[in-house]
């Protein structure tokens, strides 16, 4: 700082995240130009508004706080807990509650936007909130707590609003325990962000966390009872239902009356109104955040905020820059939900092509949009698998490189184009930081990791869903420099999958939140948490249901069956080789008739039962299980079939038993957890019937035992598995897998198939030979006891789960009426069999099913 100090005064009204980032900005370019005053009408230091619902996780108000370093410089003066009542512009100075002025050279609104209530009746009952600051959640988590003492039950609660931060407000409330529904006026949740097909495939993902979803449906009035307290809601049809508290989330109002009070130019709509440069009508003032609008639009996110305060902070500075518009790419931040919406996303540019990809069964729809060239990228929603986030947002505006289905398909699918971003490709939105500016980062600063880039730059320090594109960049260019890179799991965890799988079983832990607190930072992710629930399940033989861990679960795995296209379930018992008694046939059929069910042989030699209910699940498996049946954990990332022939007990041509070793080793590696599914194939003789080639273990019978292979499996990119080892017993056959699958399973990389994982492995075939075998690591009687921990610790999931009334009370199809089926479930018969109908269907007189009930309509 000069002798004389700063010579002009800037005045910032209103102490958020964008406020915050105003002051950081303008004193962080080594200017000592400009004092700061900063008014909060908050009695709080800056928080983050981001990430509210980590409260609700167990983060302190103090984890929420930002860094205190901008307003702790001696430049600066923060007011906090004072409201600016005015603005005297011929004056040059602000009116505070306290009766003082404050003088200005440039004055800055920050003020943001308040969350609105619907103009309902009721609207103030005792019970109704909104969700939009850290008083907000505090007042909410009190009063859930109270009311549910009084009333000596758990509370059941609405959200009024399906959009962005509807969803994140009811996962609050469940992590309350209060069994919550949302309800949307449109015909989907986060219409604003997702097409009708995204929204379906979102509403089953949130239906299947146990949270209840009422699209099309409009609140006219709330109901309170004689003390005042909301007890329920009526809608437009003239439907009630019950409630014990309700969340606003419908939208919010910027804050603009001291500007309409003091003259300038504001928006119809509402908004100070800004140009490029963030200059509002008035010279001296200019307006950022939530409260300015530009091109007629104010938009309640934090990145455009952020860019207006760098552009602002610029200006004040004498430099050049100016604000180029609204980026309204958000990603989801609900625990087992993955959303993601970017760019031109509903397709609005002329000419725009949409390449789609969808998988009913794991929840998952995907959408690019593309230029008529189908060369750039214009756009793209990712719901239930938001993984390609980072990569394909920084895309935005450019050639795509590359065939843009290989952007879209699972893990171990097509490979994505490996080129290198451009250096002006945005990174991280919420803080404008492009690839250029991080590869300077790592060059030029010397960042060596994430953590290190993310203080540098601020990338990946907001929404966080950069950051596994961040880590990409970083070890790309430690590796061009030839300095060591990091294979840590994630921002939270600094071990690679591998380390954290040893870590945890020396340490003996047996929760996510201790093994974090030991060995991560933070509150964990989407990638740490499903990757730490797979390794607890290996180690511990706890159900995934149990405790704390069942909130790591990946979507199926909440409700222990695979989610369909139109928000049904399938039901797959195991039936190991593919052998099943007459019997165990008449229990499968019927259930299948009393319940309406969808019948189908699959290909891993099982029976497949397709549309069951929600509600449904935990009487059909009541009966399964009572006739012997076990899950066959066709949700989990374990083993899934054990393929196999009738071999010698029917083929003349076979040579071993290959179904009762079929049927060995599927009821040893049944429920075994992986890092991701994994499948078995056992032919009775060199014909292959079984296909057990194409298999992660295949097992073929010679004359004199048995051949194993390792590393096969089929789906976009097959591979065909490799010879391990020839002409083995049985015991030394089970011994030969036990420890394959136990050292996969103890270094595979998160989601990593035993095909890939068997190409990285060091040594190829021979080095994997001399591990299992020679005991090359000195690791084979750790493996073995591990997989012998395995098997004696094993239970069914599904009849734990009946036995238990606690996780039955996540099966019920709405929280007022666990047992009424869901309406949106329609079916039309086809081969005698129902199956889901389509749209044009649901509209005309053909056969549909409703409920349990086949009805035909005349």
């Amino acid at each position: 700082m000069s002798s004389t100090g700063p010579t002009r005064h800037v005045v910032v009204v209103g102490a958020g995240m964008v406020a915050h980032r105003f002051v950081e900005s303008l004193l962080s370019r080594a200017d000592d130009t400009w004092r700061v005053t900063v008014v909060g009408d908050e009695p709080r230091h800056p928080y983050d508004r981001v990430g509210l619902t980590s409260f609700f996780a167990g983060a302190s108000t103090e984890d929420l706080e930002l860094a205190r370093s901008p307003f702790d410089d001696e430049r600066v003066r923060f007011l906090r807990g004072r409201t600016v009542t005015g603005i005297d512009r011929d004056a040059g100075e602000v009116l505070v509650d306290t009766g003082g002025r404050i003088a200005y050279d440039r004055l800055v609104l920050a003020t943001g936007s308040y969350a609105a209530r619907l103009a309902v009746d009721g609207y103030d009952h005792e019970g109704c909130f909104v969700y939009r600051t850290l008083d907000d959640v505090e007042a909410l988590e009190a009063f859930v707590q109270r009311r549910s003492a009084e009333l000596g039950r758990p509370l059941t609660g609405t959200v009024i609003g399906g959009g962005l931060l509807g969803l994140e407000a009811a996962g609050a409330l469940q992590g309350l325990d209060v069994d919550c529904t949302v309800v949307q006026s449109s015909d989907r949740l986060m219409s604003a962000q997702l097409d009708l097909a995204a929204g379906d495939a979102l509403r089953r993902l949130i239906t299947a966390r146990g949270i209840g979803v009422r699209t099309s449906a409009l609140t006219t009035r709330l109901d309170a009872d004689r003390t005042g307290q909301v007890v329920g809601l009526e809608f437009r049809d003239g439907t009630w239902e019950r409630t014990d508290v309700v969340v606003f989330t419908v939208g919010v109002r910027p804050r603009d009356e001291l500007a309409r009070a003091a003259g300038l130019a504001v928006d119809p709509r509402g908004g100070v109104v800004i140009d490029q440069g963030c200059d509002t009508s008035d010279a001296r003032i200019l307006a950022i955040g939530e409260v300015a609008s530009f091109g007629g639009q104010c938009v309640g996110l934090v990145a455009p905020g952020y860019a207006m305060a760098e552009v602002a902070a610029t200006r004040l500075l004498g430099l050049e820059a100016s604000f180029g518009g609204f980026d309204v790419s958000t990603k989801l931040k609900l625990s087992g939900v993955d959303v993601a919406s970017f760019g031109d996303a509903f397709a609005e540019t002329p000419g725009a092509l949409d390449v789609v990809y969808a998988d009913p069964v794991a929840g998952v729809y995907k959408k690019l949009v593309l230029s008529d060239d189908a060369k750039t990228l214009l756009g793209g929603i990712l719901v239930g698998d938001a993984s390609a986030y980072g990569s394909l947002r920084p895309l935005v505006g450019g050639a795509l490189g590359g065939d843009p289905v290989a952007y879209l398909m699972p893990d171990g699918g097509v490979a994505a184009p490996t080129g290198e971003l451009p250096d002006a490709a945005l990174v991280c939105s919420c803080n404008s930081v492009t690839a250029g500016g991080i590869r300077s980062a790592v060059h030029d600063e010397g960042c060596t990791d994430v953590a290190a880039v993310k203080a540098c730059t601020k990338a990946g320090a907001a929404c966080g869903s950069c950051v596994p594109m961040i880590k990409k960049l970083v070890g790309a260019e430690l590796a061009r420099s030839g300095a060591t890179v990091s294979n840590a799991l994630c921002e939270h965890f600094d071990l690679s999958r591998r380390q954290l799988f040893d870590a945890v079983r020396v340490s003996g832990l047996t929760t996510f939140s201790a093994v974090i607190e030991r060995f991560g930072a933070g509150r964990g992710c989407d990638i740490c948490k499903p990757a730490l629930a797979s390794i607890l399940s290996t180690l511990t033989g706890r159900h995934v249901l149990d405790g704390e861990n069942a909130t790591l679960q990946d979507t199926n795995d909440h409700v222990m069956a695979n989610m369909q296209k139109d928000g049904s379930y399938s039901v797959v018992p195991r039936i190991p080789g593919g052998e099943i008694t007459p019997a165990k046939l008449l229990v499968i059929a019927q259930v299948a008739q009393d319940f309406n069910l969808y019948t189908k042989i699959t290909g891993g030699q099982r029976i497949d039962l397709f549309g069951a209910r929600l509600e449904q699940l935990p009487a059909i498996w009541g009966r399964l299980v009572e006739a012997g049946f076990e899950s066959g954990h066709a949700y989990g990332k374990s083993l899934r079939t054990v393929k196999s022939c009738v071999g010698s007990t029917w083929c003349r041509y076979g040579v071993q038993d290959s179904v009762g070793m079929a049927v060995r080793l599927e009821l040893r590696y049944r429920g075994l957890r992986a890092p991701h599914k994994f499948k078995l194939g056992v032919s009775g003789c060199a014909r292959e019937c079984a296909e057990a080639r194409g298999k992660d273990v295949g097992v073929i019978a010679t004359e004199t035992g048995w051949n194993v292979y390792v590393g096969g499996n089929g789906g976009f990119t097959p591979r065909h598995a490799v010879l391990l080892a020839e002409n083995l017993d049985d015991d030394a056959l089970l011994r030969a897998i036990d420890r394959f699958l136990m050292y996969y399973i103890s270094t595979a990389d998160r989601l990593q198939r035993t095909a890939p994982w068997f190409e990285d492995l060091e040594g190829g075939i021979d080095g994997l030979r001399e591990v299992i075998f020679d005991d090359s690591l000195g690791i084979c009687a750790d493996l073995d006891a591990a997989m012998a921990r395995h098997i004696d610790a094993y239970e069914d999931e599904w009849a734990a789960t009946l036995a238990d009334p606690e996780k039955l009370r996540r099966f019920a199809s709405f929280v007022n009426a666990p047992t009424t089926p869901d309406p949106s479930l329609a079916y039309t018969v086809e081969r005698g069999q129902p199956r889901p109908a389509t749209a044009d269907e649901r509209t005309d007189d053909r056969v549909l099913i409703a409920g349990t009930t086949l009805e035909v309509r005349r």
